[in-house]
C-alpha cells in the first residue's frame, strides 16, 4: 500500500483489457484502492475482438475439412453454413465473458468507470466528466489495427470489423503475411470464400522459424489460398455495383484484382491516442510504444505501462503477467519482473502452428553449434479420407550443453502439444531427457521424443 490518502485511488487503469483487469483485481486483493476506465467494452482485444471470437471462428471453418473427412470414416450427410448465425452465436458468447469480466472487477473492489480517460498531470485523471487522482496511473490500452496510407484505405476492413460483417464476402483480399493475416485467410477460405494474400515479404509469418515459415505456406496454398508474395497494394476503388477493385503489383508485375472485402492484416500500433502522455513527459520510442523498464515503469516514476501498448511482446499471457507483476510490485511487498524468454506463440492458422524457444536462425546466434532435429508425416486422421496435409515437428538443440533450446510444428493440435513442450523448453532439459521419455502413441506428440533425423550447424562465429 502508497498509504498516500490525499489521493482518491492508489492505482488508476486506463483500459480494462486482460492485462488492465488483471493488474486492478490483483492490487485491489493486496488492499488498494483502484478505478479502471474503459472506453469501450471490458475485456479489452482479446476478449471482445481478438483471440477468443477469432478462435470460435476457426472452429467454425474446421468443420468444413472434417465434414469432408467424415465420408471415410462411414458417415454420410449434407451440411450448409450461416455466417448470420456463427456471428450471432460468437456475440452471445462474447456478451457473456464482458458480463464476468464486469463481475470480476466488482468482486475485487475495483470501481470500473465508463469513457476515456487522459492524463491532466502525472496523478490527476480526466474521465467520464470529472477528474480523479491517483498515487499510480497505469496504461494499459493495447494495440490498434494499423491502415497503410494508400488511396481508398477506408474502403478496407481489419480485423475488428472482421468479426461483425454482415454476410460473408465471397472474394477477399487479405494485406500482410503475419499471423492475423494468415488466420483470417484461413477462416474465410474454409468458410468458402476465395482469397487473395498479398504479402510484401518474401514469405508469410515473418520472426517465425524458417521451416516453419515454408511449410505453412506449402500447405494454405494447397488448401486454396491465392498467396502472392513480393506483394505490394497501391490503392483501392469502389466501383458503383460495389465491388471493390485493388491494384496491386506482385515480383514487379501490376494487376488489378476485382474482390468483395479487402482486409488489411499490417500489424498493430499502441493504442495511445488522446491520453495525454507527452504532456506529462511519458517517453514513447520509435514506434510510439510506452517506454518502460524491467518493472514496467515509465519515465515518470508513478506512470507504469503493461500489454500491448508497450509493444514489448504482443500475447495476452504476457499482458496478464505483466500487469499481475506489476501490481505485485506496487503493494504485495516484493518486486517482480517477467522473464520474456521461451514464451509459447500459436498462430491458428489451417494447419495451425505451435512454437517454443529459438528458431534455427536465433539459436545459430546464440549457440556455438546446434542440432537439429526435423521430420514431416501424414497425421493418422488423414490416412482413410486420403487428405494430403504433412505436420511438420522439428527441434533445436544446443549441442554444447544438448539442451533443447526450441520446439516448433505445424499440424493438428500444435498449440496443445507445444504447451506441454514450453515447460521442458523453459526448465532446460536436454535432448537425452526428451528421447528418455516413453512415447505416447499412437499421437502426433510422440514424434517429439522420437527424432533421429540430424542435422548439425555451425554458428560460423
Amino acid at each position: 500500500m502508497t498509504g498516500a490518502t490525499r489521493f482518491d485511488y492508489d492505482l488508476f487503469v486506463i483500459g480494462a483489457g486482460s492485462g488492465g483487469v488483471r493488474a486492478a483485481r490483483v492490487a485491489a486483493g493486496f488492499g488498494a484502492r483502484v478505478a479502471i476506465a474503459e472506453s469501450d467494452r471490458p475485456g479489452g482485444t482479446c476478449v471482445i475482438r481478438g483471440c477468443v471470437p477469432k478462435k470460435l471462428l476457426v472452429y467454425a471453418a474446421h468443420f468444413r475439412d472434417d465434414l469432408d473427412d467424415a465420408a471415410a470414416y462411414g458417415w454420410t450427410g449434407e451440411a450448409t453454413f450461416s455466417w448470420p448465425t456463427l456471428i450471432a452465436n460468437k456475440d452471445r458468447e462474447i456478451a457473456r465473458l464482458e458480463d464476468i469480466y464486469r463481475t470480476l472487477l466488482k468482486t475485487a473492489g475495483a470501481a470500473l468507470i465508463d469513457g476515456h480517460a487522459t492524463l491532466v498531470d502525472r496523478h490527476t485523471v480526466r474521465v467520464g466528466g470529472r477528474s480523479v487522482t491517483a498515487a499510480h496511473v497505469l496504461i494499459a490500452t493495447g494495440g490498434q489495427p494499423f491502415r497503410p496510407a494508400i488511396p481508398g484505405a477506408g474502403l478496407a476492413i481489419t480485423s475488428n470489423e472482421a468479426f461483425q460483417l454482415p454476410a460473408l464476402p465471397g472474394r477477399v483480399l487479405i494485406v500482410g503475411g503475419g499471423l492475423i493475416a494468415v488466420e483470417f485467410g484461413g477462416i474465410f477460405n474454409s468458410l468458402g470464400a476465395k482469397v487473395t494474400l498479398a504479402n510484401r515479404g518474401e514469405q508469410i509469418l515473418r520472426g517465425f522459424d524458417d521451416d516453419v515459415r515454408r511449410h505453412l505456406h506449402d500447405e494454405v496454398v494447397r488448401k486454396g489460398l491465392d498467396v502472392r508474395l513480393h506483394s505490394n497494394l497501391t490503392r483501392i476503388e469502389r466501383r458503383a455495383d460495389g465491388t471493390l477493385v485493388a491494384a496491386l503489383t506482385t515480383g514487379g508485375r501490376a494487376e488489378l484484382v476485382e474482390v468483395d472485402a479487402v482486409m488489411f492484416a499490417t500489424g498493430r500500433r499502441p493504442a495511445i491516442a488522446g491520453l495525454g502522455l507527452e504532456a506529462v513527459g511519458v517517453a514513447l520510442d520509435a514506434q510510439g510504444a510506452v517506454s518502460v523498464d524491467e518493472y514496467s515503469t515509465s519515465s515518470v516514476p508513478n506512470i507504469h505501462a503493461v500489454g500491448d501498448v508497450t509493444d514489448r511482446m504482443v500475447l495476452t499471457p504476457i499482458a496478464i503477467r505483466e500487469g499481475e507483476a506489476l501490481a505485485t510490485t506496487l503493494f504485495g511487498g516484493r518486486r517482480v519482473a517477467i522473464d520474456h524468454r521461451n514464451v509459447p506463440h500459436a498462430v491458428f492458422s489451417q494447419p495451425p502452428v505451435g512454437t517454443v524457444g529459438l528458431s534455427e536462425a536465433e539459436a545459430v546466434v546464440a549457440c556455438a553449434r546446434i542440432e537439429v532435429y526435423a521430420t514431416t508425416f501424414r497425421p493418422l486422421k488423414y490416412t482413410l479420407s486420403g487428405r494430403n496435409e504433412r505436420t511438420l515437428v522439428k527441434l533445436v538443440v544446443d549441442e554444447a550443453s544438448q539442451r533443447v533450446v526450441g520446439a516448433h510444428m505445424v499440424g493438428p493440435d500444435a498449440p496443445e502439444i507445444i504447451q506441454g513442450l514450453a515447460i521442458a523448453v523453459k526448465a532446460g532439459l536436454t535432448k537425452d531427457q526428451f528421447d528418455a521419455t516413453v512415447a505416447l502413441h499412437p499421437t502426433a506428440a510422440e514424434e517429439f521424443v522420437t527424432l533421429r533425423e540430424l542435422r548439425k550447424v555451425d554458428s560460423g562465429n
